[in-house]
């Protein structure tokens, strides 16, 4: 595991600048078959090291539910922000996923200096920002976003399981596993199943 010190390079680079609200954004919610995709912003504190944070995808949900903890009571500010379904399905999974990070900025109580994002694209910002490759790890404060998002979205889909039981999202939370797939072709789609999505929209074609 990075050891957290390593973590906050990015952010200690720019604090050391004068640039104290850096907010780091992370999405979930790419891969998934069905449901939408989440994402989130944190403001982290100057020099605040939080070992319980890391990567959410290196976390159980018991580490995630635990960093989230602190995550809520260290931070400045958070910020959320999704895409619908319908938005992935008419704009592409990737234009969504920065629609939902720039939501999540723009959500945040206390506004941005300079965003740290995960991945090598940058949402539409109205202040600068950085895009850092597997910041889910290299970065504290998107690592953070990362936890935070993918608490919010893993809820959603538990609620959604209630509402469509047959497909089992709370096990897989929308995701290409066997069994969604399974229930897929068992029941068809449902109404938030990513149309554009080859899988589903292979059945559609069945199913109508």
């Amino acid at each position: 595991m990075v050891r957290p010190r390593d973590l906050l390079e990015h952010e200690r680079d720019l604090w050391h600048r004068g640039i104290v609200h850096v907010a780091g954004v992370d999405e979930v919610g790419r891969g998934p078959l069905a449901g939408p995709v989440f994402a989130a912003a944190v403001i982290w504190p100057p020099r605040c090291v939080c070992p319980e944070v890391d990567d959410s995808k290196k976390l159980t949900h018991a580490q995630r539910m635990a960093a989230a903890i602190k995550i809520r009571s260290l931070a400045i500010a958070i910020g959320h922000g999704e895409a619908s379904v319908e938005e992935i399905d008419g704009r592409n999974i990737l234009r969504a996923s920065l629609l939902a990070m720039q939501r999540a900025v723009a959500a945040l109580q206390v506004p941005a200096q300079h965003v740290l994002v995960d991945g090598p694209h940058l949402p539409m910002l109205s202040v600068a920002a950085t895009a850092i490759v597997h910041g889910d790890s290299r970065s504290q404060s998107i690592a953070a976003a990362s936890i935070i998002a993918k608490l919010a979205r893993d809820a959603l889909m538990d609620e959604l399981a209630l509402q469509y039981p047959e497909y089992g999202f709370e096990h897989h939370h929308g995701y290409p596993t066997p069994e969604h797939l399974a229930a897929l072709e068992a029941h068809g789609p449902c109404a938030i199943h990513r149309r554009s999505f080859k899988p589903v929209r292979r059945l559609i074609q069945i199913y109508g």
